[in-house]
This record gives C-alpha cells, sequence and structure tokens, in this order.
C-alpha cells in the first residue's frame, strides 16, 4: 500500500511540476506567434543600423522584424522606406509616427508600433498580394511618379543588410 501511494503521489507530482525549460512553447500555435526573439540576428542588425543613424525607430527593431515575419515581407522594406521618406523618422510631423511617407506625410498613427502594423499590412494585402511583388512594381503605386525611389529603398534595403534575399528586389 505505501508503494502504490508512492507512486501515485510521483505522477501527480510530475504532472504538476513544471522541469527546468518548460517556459518553451508547448504548441505550435505558441511556437509561430514568438518566431522572433531578440537574439534574433535580424533585431540586432537593425537595432544597430537604426542606432547609427540616431533614429528614433530604434527601440522598433523588433516591431519590424515581428511584422514582416507575419505579413512575409523582407524585414529590411520597412525600415528602408522610413529611410527615403524620413531620415528613418527623424523627419515626420510631430507626434504623427509617419516616418514612411503615407497619405504624402499627412497621416498621423497611434504609435511607432501601429505605423509599422498599419504600413507592413497595407504593403502585404494592397500591394504584394495584388501583384506588385518587386519594388520597382511598389514603387509605381507607392511613390508615383518619383524615378528615384525604388533606387533609394534598394540602396537602404542593402545598407541595412546586404546579405538578406528574403525580398526580391529587383
Amino acid at each position: 500500500m505505501k508503494i502504490k501511494t508512492v507512486i501515485i503521489t510521483l505522477f501527480f507530482l510530475s504532472t504538476a511540476i513544471k522541469p527546468a525549460g518548460a517556459h518553451i512553447a508547448e504548441n505550435s500555435a505558441e511556437i509561430k506567434s514568438k518566431k522572433t526573439s531578440k537574439t534574433d540576428t535580424r533585431i540586432i542588425t537593425l537595432t544597430h543600423y537604426l542606432s547609427k543613424k540616431k533614429s528614433p525607430l530604434v527601440n522598433q527593431a523588433e516591431k519590424f522584424i515581428q511584422e514582416a515575419d507575419k505579413n512575409n515581407l523582407d524585414w529590411r522594406l520597412i525600415p528602408a522606406i522610413a529611410g527615403v521618406e524620413s531620415n528613418f523618422g527623424k523627419r515626420i510631423p510631430t507626434n504623427s509616427y509617419n516616418a514612411y511617407g503615407w497619405a504624402n506625410g499627412n497621416y498621423y498613427f497611434k504609435s511607432w508600433e501601429n505605423s509599422i502594423e498599419t504600413v507592413s499590412k497595407t504593403l502585404k494585402t494592397k500591394y504584394i498580394d495584388r501583384g506588385a511583388i518587386k519594388i520597382h512594381q511598389i514603387a509605381k503605386i507607392y511613390a508615383p511618379p518619383s524615378s528615384s525611389w525604388t533606387n533609394k529603398v534598394k540602396y537602404f534595403t542593402n545598407q541595412i543588410d546586404p546579405t538578406g534575399i528574403a525580398f526580391d528586389i529587383n
């Protein structure tokens, strides 16, 4: 009887106490939502780059990566657009959080996070999903009639990380 009690007690303890490392996601949905982490080299690379540029977006590197992953975008695209449109968020209307020239710079977002989410989602649904999959195709919709926007976005994309190839930037 005593052995049976010990076995039952051990069984309940083993199911109630989580072993070291149990904080790791237990299902695939949770794992997918934690796709990025502070050790993601893209976050480190983008943080370093935005810091060099003295950008107010420097603390948003992880958000850029999360939204790029969520919307299947090249992680360098939205920051590169911010580089072209506002010198990485340094030249914007006060409290607009509009580093992307959205609505010719006249749109006011609620926060940096809100602006990154909105621009990323819109580029995915209104541009890429409709066939504008290359930067020059996006430029025709995003920044007409500019003939230099494409090359500027490509320049900043390559400055952020010249080794990235996740998005066709030709």
